[in-house]
C-alpha cells in the first residue's frame, strides 16, 4: 500500500473530488481526517464509508477560510491521529457573474473559500511538518486559473493565486523535505458541474481532445502520485488534468 501508516487531511471531502481523494487514499491504507462547514449527515456517511474500509477516519466541522478555525482543526487532528503527513487543499466554491455584474460579496466569498483557505491550512500544518522534516501538500487549482473563463473572474483569480502561493511556499519549505504541488483539473463530472446546461456541457467537450469530462477518480489518482513516494522528487509542479482542453 502506497500510503500505509500515513495520515492525510483533506478539505472539502464530503462530496465530489474531495470524497474521491479520500476513498482513493483509504484504498492505499491512509488514515483520513476531513472537514466541512458542519458535522452533518453527509459528513457522517462519508466517515462511516471510510471507516468500513479498515482505516481510521473522522470528519470535523471547520471553517478553513479562518486561520483560527484552521489551526483548531489541525490541532484536533494531531490530538486524535498523532501526526499529519499529507494535506490536500481541495475546499472550493463557485459564484459566477460577469465582472460588470459581480458583487463585492461574490468576489470575497470565492477568494476566501478557494484561496485564503489554502493559506490558512498550509500555515496551520507547516509547524508540524517542519518539525517532523517531511510532508506533502497538494493544492487543487483549476485550468480556469491558467486560461481564464467568462463569468468566473473571482474563481480564476483564486485558482491562479493558488499556483503563485505554491511556487513561493515550495521555496520556503523545501529545505525541510516538504513537497508542494498543484493539480489543475479541467471539466470534471461532479455535483458542482451537474447543474450545467447540456448545451454548455456539449460545447465544453468539443474543446477537449479526449471528448469527455474527467472523473473525480482521475483527479484522486493524480493526488495519490504527489502524496506518495511515487512523486518523491516532485515539488512545484502544476499538473494540467484536463484531457488536453483548449486554452488550458
Amino acid at each position: 500500500m502506497l500510503l500505509k501508516d500515513k495520515v492525510a487531511i483533506i478539505t472539502g471531502a464530503t462530496r465530489g473530488i474531495g470524497r474521491a481523494i479520500a476513498l482513493r487514499f483509504a484504498q492505499e491504507g491512509c488514515d483520513i481526517a476531513f472537514c466541512g462547514r458542519s458535522r452533518n449527515e453527509n459528513m457522517i456517511a462519508v466517515e462511516e464509508e471510510l471507516n468500513a474500509m479498515g482505516i481510521k477516519a473522522r470528519g470535523y466541522a471547520a471553517n478553513v477560510a479562518s486561520l483560527e478555525s484552521a489551526q483548531q482543526f489541525v490541532a484536533a487532528v494531531l490530538n486524535d491521529f498523532g501526526h499529519v503527513d499529507i494535506l490536500i487543499n481541495n475546499a472550493g466554491i463557485t459564484d459566477d457573474a460577469a465582472i460588470k455584474r459581480m458583487t463585492e460579496e461574490q468576489w470575497d466569498r470565492v477568494i476566501e473559500t478557494d484561496l485564503k483557505s489554502v493559506f490558512c491550512m498550509t500555515k496551520s500544518v507547516q509547524p508540524h511538518m517542519w518539525k517532523q522534516g517531511s510532508g506533502s501538500i497538494v493544492n487543487i487549482s483549476s485550468v480556469v486559473g491558467i486560461g481564464g473563463n467568462v463569468n468566473q473572474a473571482n474563481y480564476a483569480a483564486a485558482k491562479a493565486g493558488i499556483i503563485g502561493f505554491t511556487k513561493t511556499a515550495v521555496k520556503e519549505m523545501g529545505a525541510r523535505n516538504i513537497r508542494i504541488n498543484v493539480v489543475a483539473p479541467g471539466f470534471i463530472a461532479t455535483e458542482m458541474t451537474g447543474d450545467v446546461p447540456e448545451q454548455l456541457k456539449t460545447y465544453w467537450q468539443t474543446r477537449i481532445p479526449l471528448r469527455r469530462p474527467g472523473r473525480p477518480e482521475e483527479v484522486a489518482n493524480a493526488c495519490l502520485y504527489y502524496a506518495s513516494e511515487l512523486g518523491s522528487y516532485n515539488t512545484g509542479d502544476v499538473m494540467h488534468l484536463c484531457g488536453g482542453m483548449v486554452d488550458a
